[in-house]
């Protein structure tokens, strides 16, 4: 492939004019733009007309220019550098039929005087020195090396973090709320994580010599609660007890657990910083809080349950309608009724749901071998997936996903702190404009004065970090809510009329009772489609 290209020349019949070339093998053809720039550059004359239409031809022809001798014109180039100065193009113009050719070493010379001397492309400049010339064709002449990005410091956790595990179903089709496998243990000396140190960049260089400074690699530092400790080395952190392990919010905690058999008037309310293990039932109008998790191997009839990890509940939570369970992570009860549940960053697993307000920052699971949702608001961000949804006797249900109240209210928060943090650059701007206005013209300021200055001025600066870290939140949230919109209602058995689906922000009533089916958003409504 060739580029078609110009060339001043003696013209057929005497006096002279630039003789076009066609492209070859598919190469660019000669545009007349780049022709008169050429011309004018070397102070010819010429008609536009004419011009255009040898230009444009496609045939090898001579436009003639004027009578007499063709001009002795050396060979010229157009050098191009990028705005990063990263990409040095050049495009060389072929001389006059009794010019000169430009040799490698002359162009070589004019690259350092125009200080261009790092990623000289020789072999490709030798491709047009030693050939009869590439014309009319950009080609790169000199590359800069872009800086190699270092490598984040990172923390590796030896034991596991994502706890979705959900519990057993049976062949009979009952849950077995026993062997869950969420609970992270671990033992004295036990390695809970490992620092993989960071790893710096290489420097770059652009076409001019300038070295370019890669992006600093961060550093990383561990987190962590009681009963852990850090290695001599720093590399590492260790449990000092037998216990459990759990990771919240990127810090490691590690918890011993507190046991009970009830929770009644002989223990009154629990408190405990670590987990919880009740191997009884838990009376009416009594509180379990734990900063870890909270396993309760009987029955909670009326009483409130806080955890910052997990609930599990074996045989299932009757909250008499003033019960409830608030977990951190995830929730799991053979049954749940007349209760209000909440599981902030998890999911909901349980046989059954009657009458309750249940909410999940991922998804309502509802697997027993009835596995309904009768009456009450169930609320996942994801998905929720039941057997039998709403009654035949059309007690009224709602199902909502695609909403997280938690991160709707954290979001509304940040964009009222991004307000208040513009609001206070733009209040401190004309200060420091002013100031440097006045010390401009000579003022002079007192101590005091420098000192509300320099204050406002680190305030200032403090304000733009919190305000791009904020704005960098919310974007990340963004996305959240559109993954969000993706969230589904699976019934793998059937739904009974008078149930209200609502996925974001469309609504459907179910006006006929359908079997194994599936809702989703579909351009702004709830669609149902088979499973």
């Amino acid at each position: 492939m060739q580029n078609g290209y110009f060339r001043l020349m003696t013209a057929p019949g005497g006096g002279f004019g630039v003789k076009f070339f066609p492209p070859q093998e598919g190469g660019e053809a000669v545009q007349t733009g780049e022709v008169v720039t050429w011309l004018d550059a070397q102070g010819l004359a010429y008609d536009l007309k004419s011009l255009r239409q040898f230009c444009e031809s496609g045939r090898e022809l001579t436009c003639l220019l004027s009578k007499g001798d063709c001009p002795a014109i050396n060979e010229t180039y157009q050098l191009t550098v990028s705005e990063d100065h990263m990409t040095a193009t050049v495009r060389f113009y072929a001389p006059s039929e009794n010019g000169k050719r430009m040799s490698f070493n002359e162009f070589l010379s004019d690259l350092r005087f125009k200080n261009i001397t790092s990623g000289i492309q020789m072999t490709l400049l030798q491709d047009h020195f030693q050939s009869d010339g590439i014309y009319c064709t950009d080609f790169v002449v000199a590359q800069g090396k872009p800086p190699k990005p270092g490598r984040d410091a990172r923390i590796e956790y030896c034991f596991n973090t994502d706890l979705r595990v959900h519990p057993t179903v049976q062949e009979d089709g009952s849950v077995d709320y026993f062997s869950l496998n969420i609970i992270n243990h671990c033992h004295q000396g036990q390695v809970l994580a490992k620092m993989i140190p960071q790893e710096d960049g290489e420097y770059g260089i652009d076409v001019y010599g300038n070295r370019l400074k890669p992006k600093e690699a961060k550093k990383a530092y561990f987190k962590y609660g009681n009963l852990v400790e850090l290695s001599e080395d720093q590399m590492e952190i260790r449990s000092t007890v037998d216990g459990h392990v759990m990771l919240v919010d990127d810090k490691v905690f590690v918890s011993d657990v507190y046991e009970v058999e009830n929770v009644d008037v002989s223990t009154g309310n629990i408190e405990f910083t670590g987990s919880v293990q009740v191997n009884g039932n838990v009376a009416s109008n009594y509180t379990v809080r734990a900063s870890g998790n909270v396993i309760i191997n009987g029955v909670v009839e009326g009483a409130h349950i806080y955890a910052g990890g997990n609930i599990i509940i074996s045989k299932g939570m009757n909250g008499m309608a003033r019960g409830s369970l608030h977990a951190g992570g995830n929730i799991v009860a053979r049954f749940i009724e007349s209760a209000t549940v909440v599981a902030e960053n998890g999911y909901v697993n349980t046989g059954s749901i009657l009458h309750s307000d249940v909410s999940a920052g991922d998804e309502v699971v509802v697997n027993g071998k009835k596995g309904f949702v009768t009456g009450g608001h169930v609320q996942a961000c994801h998905k929720v997936e039941v057997k039998t949804l709403g009654a035949e006797m059309g007690a009224p249900t709602l199902v909502e996903v695609g909403v997280n109240p938690k991160l709707k209210e954290e979001y509304s928060e940040l964009q009222k702190e991004v307000a208040e943090l513009n609001k206070a650059l733009l209040s401190a701007q004309p200060i420091l404009v002013n100031f440097a206005q006045k010390r401009g013209m000579g003022v002079k300021f007192t101590a005091e004065q420098i000192d509300y200055l320099r204050q406002t001025a680190k305030t200032m600066e403090e304000n733009k970090q919190l305000l791009q870290e904020k704005n960098e939140r919310l974007i990340e949230m963004q996305k959240i809510f559109e993954a969000q919109s993706r969230a589904v209602v699976e019934v793998l058995g059937e739904v009974w009329p008078g149930t209200t689906i609502v996925i974001g922000d469309s609504t459907m009533v179910v006006r006929s009772s359908y079997k194994y089916c599936r809702f989703m958003r579909i351009a702004g409504e709830v669609k149902m489609a088979p499973l």
